[in-house]
């Protein structure tokens, strides 16, 4: 028999990852996390 998460830690978690992606927006963190996984991908392809 599976054990599961009671539903209240669910949503607690549910909040608590679409408040820190908010967070993470409103402070600009979207676009250095994006710079800086485009370099990286562009050097490992060997573009960059």
């Amino acid at each position: 028999m599976k054990k599961t998460m009671p539903f209240y830690v669910t949503i607690i978690l549910l909040i608590l990852a679409i408040s820190s992606c908010i967070y993470g927006i409103s402070t600009g963190e979207a676009k250095t996390v994006n710079k800086k996984a485009t370099s990286i991908c562009m050097e490992c392809i060997g573009i960059g």
